[in-house]
């Protein structure tokens, strides 16, 4: 297998030294728009490791990505970048006869008169509406394959399929006691992502109803995270596991909650009223500029934030139910301590965490193992490998009964 790895961030580097320790591939191009970033990703994995290269690529040029792929003579591209390059590269590994997986889908956009009651355009239908055309092409489109979405759909395909006859609730749950030391406020995890997650409408998907909209930030419930995490409150946050486990798993309900904490929240909130999460352009001196992007060009790259980072950060799938006539609730989750994470790949925890999975996932299909053509997500498939892979690469993941 060779791989085009668009995008040397944090994820993106995180993903090369997970996948330098594993032989299913022959080649890893890491490429990105700034080249030296994608350069010094190989270059931190030593001169002895030669199946990697880097190349410089603008995600957005979809023409610029089919070539490389084609150049390269790459397999599959695997999209480690922020999701407003999904489409673009989506439709390149289409173009270019690969097979594709990202870690966030398609962006939406909320309903124009209902933000808070109906769906507008969902994440994911954009890739979804291609769905007809990677089947044609006998390509898979592997999507939202990172923790979150990704391993969460993995549990809840797991639960359905071994630990619950019928489902009433599954909710992917989320939380950290991670702290960053010398920051008033530093995000672990990229901002224009963040932002793009935690204002817009969040969905939620009841059987006898499908999908719908609430207020951003509702719900607000305390849930105690295992390995000495604790309690956290957590609320609705926009997620693609809303939107991918109902088509695959048989649930009454579907939720997405995360623990943000008062104070990240109420800086999300300042920087909606005051315009500040626009990705509209607009002049400052002349120069057209995204206020968004301005917020991200403001704050700490996340990646460079472990050697300041205390703590652990948690991603799970609880489930509701019942199991032999009788009522059952479970937590399956993945822990990473930062300080594990930073002894032993030099990653911090949460982009970490995001990593292994679309590795574990494409040792997977490059075995064979998953198998398929069209938009599929990873609740499409058997859990059990993944899950026993990922115990193999060093990174248990556990089970609590509630």
């Amino acid at each position: 297998m060779r791989i085009l790895l668009v995008g040397a961030g944090g994820v993106g580097t995180a993903i090369t030294r997970i996948a330098a320790r594993r032989s299913f591939f022959d080649y890893l191009v890491v490429s990105d728009y700034d080249l030296a970033r994608a350069q010094a990703a190989v270059a931190a994995l030593g001169a002895e490791e030669t199946r990697f290269s880097a190349r410089r690529v603008d995600a957005s040029d979809q023409a610029a990505v089919t070539a490389l792929l084609a150049e390269e003579r790459c397999d599959v591209l695997l999209n480690a970048t922020d999701p407003r390059f999904v489409m673009p590269l989506f439709e390149a590994a289409l173009a270019a006869g690969a097979h594709y997986l990202d870690m966030a889908m398609s962006l939406s956009s909320p309903h124009p008169e209902r933000p808070y009651e109906e769906c507008g355009t969902k994440l994911g239908d954009g890739q979804f509406d291609r769905a007809a055309a990677w089947a044609e092409a006998g390509r898979l489109a592997l999507v939202g394959v990172g923790v979150e979405p990704g391993l969460s759909d993995v549990f809840a395909r797991y639960a359905a399929e071994e630990l619950f006859d019928g489902i009433e609730e599954i909710g992917v749950r989320d939380g950290a006691n991670l702290t960053v030391e010398g920051y008033d406020f530093a995000p672990s995890f990229s901002i224009w992502t963040t932002i793009e997650e935690c204002l817009n409408p969040p969905v939620v998907w009841e059987k006898e109803r499908g999908w719908y909209t609430t207020a951003p930030f509702s719900e607000p419930e305390v849930f105690d995270f295992p390995e000495g995490i604790g309690p956290v409150e957590c609320v609705n946050v926009e997620h693609e596991e809303v939107l991918l486990i109902p088509r695959w798993v048989d649930a009454k309900r579907v939720t997405f909650k995360y623990g943000l904490g008062d104070e990240f929240i109420e800086t999300l909130k300042t920087l909606h009223r005051l315009g500040l999460d626009r990705t509209g352009k607009v002049s400052v001196g002349g120069v057209e500029v995204a206020p968004r992007d301005v917020v991200a060009a403001c704050l700490p790259d996340p990646a460079t934030l472990g050697d300041r980072m205390r703590g652990k950060t948690c991603a799970g799938t609880w489930v509701k139910g019942v199991k032999d006539g009788a009522p059952r609730e479970v937590y399956l989750y993945h822990v990473v301590d930062n300080e594990w994470s930073m002894a032993e790949y030099g990653s911090q925890a949460v982009v970490w965490q995001t990593a292994i999975n679309p590795v574990v996932a494409l040792e997977l299909v490059a075995g064979g193992v998953w198998s398929g053509a069209g938009v599929l997500g990873p609740e499409a498939f058997d859990p059990r490998p993944f899950l026993d892979l990922l115990n193999d690469y060093g990174s248990p993941w556990g089970l609590r009964e509630q």
